[in-house]
Formats: structure tokens, C-alpha cells, sequence
């Protein structure tokens, strides 16, 4: 292989001077990359990949890619090649699947060239040397802000560092948050990726300072839009019950440090997943009523986004879904609705969201304009648009008459417009407001011979007769499963003989306080009031059909799903010219990079702020000095959007300047191979076979405990621990059990969810048969989560149906066990509390045992001189016929593929062959599933 110092022969697409000087460092040493997001990662790791790619006669593997990122980095490398004219590029090569059969896996890799390997297959080729590591050129880990300890991908890292101390190895990430979480996070980061240097790149580094802020800057226009005052108040009134909903956290005494939980923090996007990942150790033991208020507040941070985003009828709408959701089951006396529905802040935000889609009509004698109480005889549509449609029309405006005074333009830009949203349901509502926004109907008011500004009045119209619509039709569906729930829970008492008359209902002299009215307190739930309040009258609700009613303007627009047999497409379809051309596009990350690149534009509209994109427009324009580009910033004045935005801005600040002090007095790691301790004396004893029983002699043996793993098992942690054990893990196609430590010992893992799942469909019962008919100590391993109670009793919940619920399934589960104990008596059950007690409880096992012999226990199960890895080169469609058979299960399945011919075999085999074959309980579900009449019950 070549050497590093080879100047290949490459051109690379890095114009600015970060750029450049991030690239040579790369090619000089290894280290960890930390570069602030939108400065452009992906296109630094493609320049890399491709200047290793064009010298020729490397293997490198790319660890932690997803399906976009290799869809790119395979199109930008081909694209490069062909512009470096490099004959020995070979591109990217993606190997994600297991149908990929071995021999083709080795091929590819004999052959050399870039690969990005899923990490469950990559670990298993590494092990079984079918890639071997001392081969690989070098290693290429993306997203290194995922990987811990216990990740597949760290031991991945692990396997290569101990085999190939030449390979380079580089880690790229642009998230720099999770590195300032815990003790020393930058330097245990660095010691699981096996390196000693990080390199931090921040948006304040005065090399990118100076490449970005010394040419010509980008021209931006900044548009601070104000809400109105119905999107103030909700918004006011959500952050109170955010704010209340917080301070119930802290009172709950969950012994968490509790410092960065503020109403500031709420805003984060993922501020209820960090909560929730700080309760899951104690989620057993916290209140039903605090696990409550975790979920309010996904529920309210969801209000707060759909407010923004919404328009007023879909959040209206949307307000409805979630109070119908938490209205308290059918005949129950609990109340078990949410704490925030309670507060006056509440009510202002139903109240406030329906006024802004309708209100009531004022009579003559009564009642207030704008009033929708008893007095309203009828309601009229109001059907408030969102501030940003008027002031995007009005910029749309204002770039097509800029290009009608400038129709050549003066660079390389296209006349293209972009417009970037923050999610596809935007764009889609973008859409529509720009496709109907010239669409008046009659009754529009206009003044004079001036053109009426553009409006949303069209769209919104339909989409309320939508909304009145959907209403009836969800009031029908809560009706019908309102009855269906009631004549359940009766039936469920009556079984029970309850003879007590208050169960069930509530007693008759206590008040009930019901959202919507007083009615209903004294007479029960109506079917409906989960959605309908007091106000809603079926005359009222005509009314309001009657005044959006389609017009004749309405009744010529196009459907907005229309069937074309693209006949004679030459004739009616052609392509766009860029020029003219409008395009709405969701924010997505690194391919926004690709779209800046692709579009050209000339204009961009952020609908919504975003820093990530402002900094790929900061490259953009500064990488292409011969493209303008003009930016409209809108964002809502005072408005959640706007803080979210500075917090996130500040928040990548102060964690790079704690990784800027963390690396000044960061320690220098220097066990870097990933090898165990390589003192002789250690190493001797490490191995000593210390069975000297009956006057045998001292000996030891050349090689570490091995144990035999499953393929399948590689998902979890274990093996990896029992890598860093120094066990030597040997991958195999098992097909009786998961783990085989000693000739005699082989054990079946099952953590509780999956435990859960195999007794249900029974097949716990064939591998525990399997494993009694060819070993001698069969175990079973209930593996627990270690954040995670090590128990199956439910604990401190006060929810009464979920405590009773959550008792059965405990019982039943406990219960399974024991009739699994008593149906295999040789059967041994391990408990262990998490995958690190679970390797110290292998290594118990291995003490003073044999060492497995990997081609036996691939054997055992199968037929003589078969290969389980043959199925793989079969048919799969009769493969996934077979899988869908009772009793049929992964590990069987193999032996009737190699042993049957087809379908029709297997249905024609007798009871006593199949139970030869997959075992007796399996056996007599596959005979019964096949000689079962079709005619019987």
C-alpha cells in the first residue's frame, strides 16, 4: 500500500482556507474533529475519502453513516473522480444487509476501495477475520458524539486498534453538546476512540472567522415579524403551564439535580427526552402523576412548535385531539386528566385558539361583539392567518420586480428562489398559501381600481368546512367507542358481582368539576364532550357552514390530487427554467448543502431562522465569489421561535468553550492499541489451565477463554464486554442457543421485553428443548437493563387500572417461568441485573472449564457436513412463507431449508420426521398447521 506522504493526484473542491488547513491536519495524524454545524463536515470527509480514494490500492470502511450520507458520499465521490480523472478510484461500496452472501463480502474486500459497512456486520467480519484488520488502510468513524463505551462502535474501534497499529483512524463530529455531559467527557470520548488529539473548529476560530467574514458577505435582510394577539396570549398562557409543570417536577422529590430544569431549558428540543433519561434509573419507583407531567411536557412543547407552524384552523384542531385524549376513560370516577387542563392558562388557550377561527355573531338586544356565549345566535368565521403569509407575498413582490429590473442577471446565479421551512408540513402549507393567494371570490371587498392584496381567505375557508367536517365525523367515532367501552366495563362488573351501588359511577352527593359546562356534572359524560363545549349548537355550527360555503371562485380550482395517464407527455411537460423557478425545501441538515449547490439560487427566504443554514450560506457565498445571493431572516419578534434560536446559538457557544478549557488541561492518553496488559507474568497467568486434579501437571495454553457467539447477538453489549474481558469472541451461525462458554454449557439470553415476546409465541419452550437434547448444563440468561430495576414488580404507581394491569402481567409472567422450570427440570435460569454483571457471571462459568470448539456447536442442530450460512444463496420468498408457519423459528428453520426441497415436502412430512428435525413442540404445531381442514372451527 501506498504511503501517506504520496501526493496523489486529486483535486479537491475545498476552497476556503479552514478548509484547507482542517484537510492537511487530517492527512498528517489522527485525531477527533469537532467542527461547528453548517461549516460543512460531509464535504471535508468527502475530500479525504477521495484523496485516499485516487492514490489507488486502499481499503478504508466508513463506521456510522446512515443511508442519506452514503447516498451522497457515493454520488460526490463518482463526481469527483470524473473531475480528477483518477483511473484508480473505485467509488463507494455499501455493504448494509445480511443478503449479501460471505463470499461476496470477502471479494469486495480483496479488491480494495472505499466501504461503508453496517456496524453489526462490520464487527462480525472483523472477528472471523473474513475482513481482516490488518489490511484495512484506515478507518473513517462519522456521528463520534454516539458512541460510548458499551457501543458496537467502540468495539469495532477496539478490534481495529489491537490488529492494525499502522491504519490511520479519524473521527468526525459537528454536535458538540453531547461532549459536555458527566466527568471529563472530551477526554473519555477520546479514550473510547483510541486517539489522542481533538480538533476544535468553532464558528468563532479566527481561520474561520477570517474565511467566512473576509470576502464578499452574503446580503441579508432581516424581517422581525410580530404576532398577533392571540398568538401571544396562547403562547403566554403555554409557558405558564410549562412553568407550573416544572415547579411540580421539583416538588416531587425525585433526588435529580434539578438545576438545569428552568422554563429556558423547556424550549430545547429535546428537553423531555433529557428528563426522561434522567428519571429512567428510578421510572419504577417515580409517581404516576410525575410521569404525568414528563409526558404534559412533550404535550405542551408540541402546542408551543404547532402554534408558529400551524395555521389557526389545524391548530384549533389539533387543540381538539389533544383534549380528547386526556378526558378520563368511559364510567370511570378517577380523574386522571393532566394538571395543566385545570389552570386558568389553559382555558385561554382553547378559548383563544377557537376564537381565532370563529366567534359569535352579537345579537341586536344582548351580548358583546366577538362574544360566542348564549346571546350568539349564530357564529361567524374569523379564520386569522398567520403573520408570515402576508409579509412572504409581500418579499415574493418585492423579488419579482427586482428581477424585472434586472432580467439578466450579473454572476453565475440562477433566478432562482428559495424559500427553507423547518419541516415538510410546512412547505406543504406554503404551497397551498402561494398557489391560492390571488384567488378572490365576490364578496371581497376592494377599493377602487386597486388590485386586492393577496389572502389566504380561500384556503382557509376550505380548510374550516374540512374541520366541520372531521369534527362530526370524530364526534360519530367517540359516540360509537364511548358505547362499546361502557358495555365492556359493564359486562366487567357484572362478572364480578359488585354489590357496592357506588362503583363505577360517582357518589350522588359529591360535585364533579367537568370542563364545558355544568351539565354534564349530574348526568354523566356525554358521548361528545370530548369535543364539543357548550357553545358548539347544531344550529350554530349551520350557520358557519353556510357563511364558508364553496363559491364560484372556489368551484373552478383544481382538486389538489389530480389523475394523469401521462399520455403524450412530449406535448404538455417539459422542464423547468430555472429562471422562474420558486422551490420550497424542508431543512435537512448536510443536504442542504447539496441543494445550495444544485439550485443556484439568487434569492433565499429562511421562513423560519435556522443557524446551521445561515452558516452553509456564509460558505456558500464565500466559496463561490462569482454567485450574489440576497437572504430574508423571518422570524416572530418576542415569540418562542426567536428564543429557541439565540438558546441554541448560545448553547454551542458555551459548549465549545468548555471543550476550548477541557482540552488546555486535558491529560494525554497513551494506551492506545486497545490491547490487554502485555506483562509476560500477567499473560502466563491470564492462561494457566489450572485442572490439576488427580496429579496432572501445570500447563497453559496458548490462547485466551473463547466464547462462541450467535451473529444475532452482536446488537447487544455482551460482546463487547466479554471482548474487553480479554475473552476471545468467536461469531457463528448458531442454531441452538446464543452463548456457548464450555463443551457442556450453552445459554439462551433473553432480556425482559424479548422474554416477554417468546413466551407469547412459544418459542422460549422449542430453544430450551433444543438445548436439553444436545448439551448437557442448558441455561437460561433474563438479562435487565442496568439503568433499569432489577425486579419484575411493579412499583409506586398510582394509577389504579395501570397498578392492576401492571400486576397481572407480572404474575403471568412469574408464572410462565415456573411452568418453564417445571417443564425442564435441567433447565438453570440466571438472573442478572446488567450486561457487565453478566460477563463477570461467563467468566464464573469458564473457570476451570474446557474451551468450546466453534465448529461443533455450528453442528449441533444441523445435519453432517451442512452450512447455515447455504440458506442465504436460497430462495427467500419460500423462506418467508416457512417463517410465517407455527412453530417454525430462526434458529429450525435452517435444518427444514437443508433437509426439506420445498413447501410441498414440508407440508407431506410426518409428525415423527418433523419431531426428528425441529423438536417435538415445534413438530406438532407444523403437522397441525398443514393437516388442519380448512371446513373446521
Amino acid at each position: 500500500m501506498p504511503g501517506e506522504d504520496t501526493k496523489p493526484p486529486v483535486k479537491l473542491s475545498l476552497p476556503l482556507e479552514y478548509q484547507q488547513d482542517l484537510f492537511n491536519e487530517l492527512r498528517s495524524e489522527d485525531e477527533l474533529v469537532l467542527l461547528a454545524r453548517g461549516l460543512g463536515l460531509l464535504r471535508l470527509v468527502i475530500n479525504l475519502l477521495h484523496s485516499y480514494d485516487a492514490a489507488g490500492n486502499n481499503l478504508i470502511v466508513i463506521v456510522g453513516a446512515d443511508e442519506r450520507e452514503n447516498g451522497w458520499i457515493g454520488e460526490a465521490l463518482a463526481e469527483h473522480a470524473a473531475v480528477s480523472r483518477s483511473s484508480m478510484a473505485r467509488g463507494l461500496s455499501q455493504v448494509n444487509t445480511d443478503a449479501m452472501s460471505v463470499g461476496t463480502r470477502e471479494k469486495m474486500y480483496s479488491q480494495g476501495g472505499i466501504f461503508s459497512i453496517t456496524s453489526r456486520i462490520l464487527v462480525v467480519d472483523l472477528l472471523s477475520r473474513l475482513l481482516n484488520p490488518e489490511t484495512v488502510t484506515g478507518l473513517v468513524v462519522l456521528h463520534s458524539e454516539r458512541i460510548v463505551a458499551t457501543s458496537i462502535e467502540a468495539f469495532i474501534i477496539r478490534i481495529y486498534r489491537q490488529m492494525n497499529k499502522a491504519g490511520f483512524l479519524k473521527a468526525f463530529s459537528d454536535n458538540p453538546e453531547p461532549f459536555t455531559t458527566g466527568f471529563a467527557p472530551l477526554a473519555s470520548m477520546i479514550r473510547n476512540l483510541f486517539l489522542r488529539k481533538a480538533s476544535l473548529w468553532p464558528r468563532f476560530h479566527v481561520t474561520v472567522a477570517k474565511s467566512l467574514e473576509g470576502r464578499k458577505k452574503a446580503e441579508v435582510i432581516e424581517l422581525e415579524v410580530p404576532m398577533t394577539d392571540g398568538m401571544k396570549d396562547i403562547q403566554n398562557a403555554v409557558l405558564e403551564c410549562v412553568e407550573v409543570s416544572i415547579g411540580e417536577l421539583r416538588k416531587a422529590d425525585t433526588g435529580l439535580e434539578l438545576d438545569d430544569w428552568t422554563l429556558d431549558s423547556a424550549l430545547h428540543r429535546s428537553f423531555d427526552v433529557i428528563i426522561r433519561r434522567q428519571l429512567d434509573p428510578i421510572w419504577h419507583r417515580v409517581s404516576f402523576r410525575t410521569r404525568q407531567i414528563v409526558n404534559d411536557l412533550t404535550v405542551l412543547r408540541s402546542i408551543l412548535h404547532a402554534l408558529l407552524t400551524y395555521d389557526a384552523v389545524s391548530f384549533n384542531k389539533y387543540l381538539d385531539t389533544i383534549l380528547a385524549a386526556h378526558q378520563p376513560p368511559p364510567g370511570s370516577t378517577r380523574q386522571n386528566q393532566s394538571p395543566w387542563l385545570f389552570l386558568d392558562a389553559a382555558n385561554t388557550i382553547f378559548e383563544t385558539a377557537k376564537r381565532r377561527v370563529y366567534s359569535g355573531k352579537p345579537s341586536e338586544e344582548e351580548g358583546t361583539p366577538g362574544s360566542s356565549g348564549p346571546f350568539s345566535e349564530s357564529l361567524r368565521p374569523v379564520l386569522e392567518e398567520q403573520p408570515k403569509w402576508s409579509l412572504l407575498a409581500e418579499v415574493l413582490e418585492e423579488i419579482e420586480r427586482d428581477s424585472y429590473m434586472n432580467p439578466t442577471p450579473r454572476d453565475d446565479s440562477n433566478g432562482t428562489t428559495l424559500i427553507m421551512c423547518g419541516d415538510p408540513r410546512t412547505c406543504s402549507q406554503l404551497r397551498e398559501y402561494l398557489q391560492h393567494m390571488h384567488v378572490f371570490s365576490a364578496d371581497d371587498t376592494r377599493t377602487g381600481d386597486e388590485e386586492p392584496k393577496p389572502s389566504a381567505a380561500f384556503m382557509m375557508r376550505r380548510k374550516l368546512r374540512n374541520y366541520l367536517d372531521w369534527k362530526k365525523d370524530f364526534a360519530r367515532v367517540s359516540a360509537s367507542l364511548f358505547e362499546e367501552n361502557q358495555s365492556a366495563l359493564d359486562g366487567f362488573t357484572d362478572q364480578r358481582g359488585n354489590t357496592n351501588g357506588y362503583r363505577g359511577k360517582g357518589p350522588p352527593n359529591k360535585r364533579r368539576r367537568v370542563r364545558g359546562g355544568a351539565a354534564a356534572a349530574g348526568a354523566g359524560r356525554s358521548v361528545s364532550s370530548s369535543l364539543r363545549l357548550a357553545e358548539d349548537k347544531e344550529s350554530q355550527v349551520a350557520s358557519l357552514m353556510a357563511d364558508v360555503r364553496p363559491t364560484d371562485a372556489d368551484a373552478i380550482q383544481k382538486d389538489e390530487v389530480a389523475v394523469d395517464d401521462l399520455d403524450s407527455m412530449e406535448d404538455y411537460f417539459e422542464l423547468y427554467e430555472m429562471n422562474d423557478l420558486l422551490v420550497i425545501h424542508p431543512y435537512d441538515g448536510d443536504m442542504d448543502e447539496h441543494v445550495l449547490e444544485e439550485v443556484r439560487p439568487r434569492f433565499v427566504v429562511m421562513y423560519e431562522p435556522d443557524a446551521a443554514f445561515i452558516r452553509r450560506v456564509e460558505v456558500y457565498r464565500s466559496s463561490h465569489e462569482d454567485r450574489n445571493i440576497r437572504v430574508y431572516f423571518m422570524y416572530y419578534g418576542g415569540s418562542v421561535e426567536e428564543q429557541r434560536y439565540l438558546s441554541a446559538v448560545r448553547r454551542e457557544k458555551d459548549a465549545f468553550t468548555r471543550l476550548i478549557k477541557e482540552k488546555g488541561n486535558m491529560a494525554v492518553t497513551l494506551t492506545l492499541d486497545g490491547a490487554a496488559p502485555t506483562d509476560p507474568q500477567e499473560q502466563f497467568l491470564r492462561t494457566v489451565n489450572t485442572r490439576i486434579a488427580g496429579g496432572g501437571r501445570l500447563a497453559a495454553t496458548a490462547e485466551p477463554p473463547r466464547v462462541v457467539v450467535d451473529v444475532r447477538e452482536f446488537r447487544s453489549s455482551l460482546p463487547s464486554l466479554l471482548h474487553g474481558r480479554s475473552m476471545l469472541v468467536v461469531p457463528c451461525m448458531l442454531t441452538v442457543g446464543d452463548y456457548v462458554l464450555t463443551p457442556s454449557i450453552c445459554i439462551e439470553r433473553k432480556s425482559v421485553r424479548d422474554l416477554i415476546s417468546s413466551f407469547k409465541n412459544g418459542r422460549l419452550f422449542n430453544q430450551a428443548e433444543t438445548m436439553l437434547q444436545h448439551y448437557e448444563h442448558p441455561m437460561l440468561l433474563i438479562e435487565f437493563d442496568q439503568n433499569k430495576s432489577f425486579t419484575l414488580d411493579p412499583f409506586a404507581d398510582n394509577s389504579f387500572e395501570k397498578s392492576i394491569k401492571s400486576a397481572d402481567d407480572s404474575k403471568d409472567l412469574q408464572s410462565k417461568i415456573v411452568l418453564l422450570t417445571i417443564a425442564f427440570p435441567r433447565l438453570k435460569i440466571i438472573w442478572s441485573s446488567s450486561p457487565y454483571q453478566t460477563a463477570e457471571i461467563f467468566a464464573e462459568l469458564k473457570h476451570k472449564q474446557e474451551e468450546p470448539d466453534p465448529i461443533k456447536a455450528v453442528q449441533i442442530g444441523l445435519g453432517l457436513g451442512e452450512d447455515p450460512y447455504e440458506q442465504q444463496s436460497f430462495n427467500t420468498t419460500p423462506q418467508d412463507m416457512l417463517r410465517a408457519v407455527p412453530g417454525v423459528t430462526s434458529k429450525n428453520m435452517s435444518r427444514l431449508i437443508l433437509e426439506v426441497g420445498d413447501l410441498r415436502e414440508v407440508s407431506n412430512l410426518g409428525q415423527a420426521e418433523l419431531d426428528e428435525m425441529v423438536g417435538r413442540e415445534a413438530g406438532r404445531q407444523i403437522h397441525r398447521f398443514f393437516n388442519k381442514s380448512v371446513l373446521d372451527d
